[in-house]
């Protein structure tokens, strides 16, 4: 399977709207009330519920919230391709403290369902536009929207710095309903390679 596509983009990096504000559950629309509750990854039944209060209860509500999530979950794993497997959850990416994007997102949308703050899973393509370029093979991306302000906004404790050029491929809960694959019976997968490269203008 091969894909090659030219997506234009507004060539801004992600915003920052730090007075977004936090609302209460009772004034949530109906449609985001899913992304506060316990998924596949993401355990918000767990001892995630308490470390989240203790953690975050003395935060500003909001956006400055969100991002001490993200502080805390780009502070608290590594990032290791070796150590990457398919069903690690936001808890064991937790104890472990490694993982790859994917399980830096599963955490920070956890501790941010904990805290009352809707959160849903996003994966695509992130570029190197704008930031020095490693040497490190490119995959897909992971990071997530937060509800703030009437609006969802983006964050990526992954990385976590504004970036340019996201290219959303899906939404869900958590990877399970945004999986890169599906698939039934045996397979193998031979190679793998992901481009997403800047086209000079």
């Amino acid at each position: 399977m091969r894909n090659d596509t030219t997506v234009e983009d507004c060539g801004q990096s992600d915003q920052q709207l730090w007075n977004a504000v936090q609302h209460s559950v009772q004034d949530l629309p109906d449609e985001v009330l899913i992304f506060l509750l316990a998924s596949r990854y993401c355990e918000v039944d767990s001892d995630l519920k308490d470390l989240a209060g203790n953690l975050f209860n003395s935060t500003p509500p909001g956006w400055q919230r969100v991002q001490s999530i993200c502080n805390f979950v780009f502070q608290h794993l590594g990032f290791d391709y070796q150590q990457a497997r398919a069903n690690r959850t936001a808890l064991e990416a937790f104890h472990e403290r490694t993982g790859v994007c994917r399980d830096y997102t599963h955490l920070a949308i956890t501790l941010c369902r904990c805290m009352n703050i809707p959160a849903r899973y996003c994966t695509g393509y992130l570029s190197d536009i704008g930031v020095t370029p490693t040497h490190d093979p490119m995959d897909f991306c992971a990071w997530f929207e937060a509800y703030l302000g009437g609006k969802w906004h983006t964050f990526d404790p992954r990385n976590n710095v504004p970036r340019i050029g996201r290219v959303l491929i899906a939404r869900g809960r958590d990877a399970a309903d945004a999986a890169l694959t599906t698939t039934f019976g045996a397979n193998e997968l031979e190679s793998f390679k992901v481009w997403a490269d800047e086209v000079p203008g």
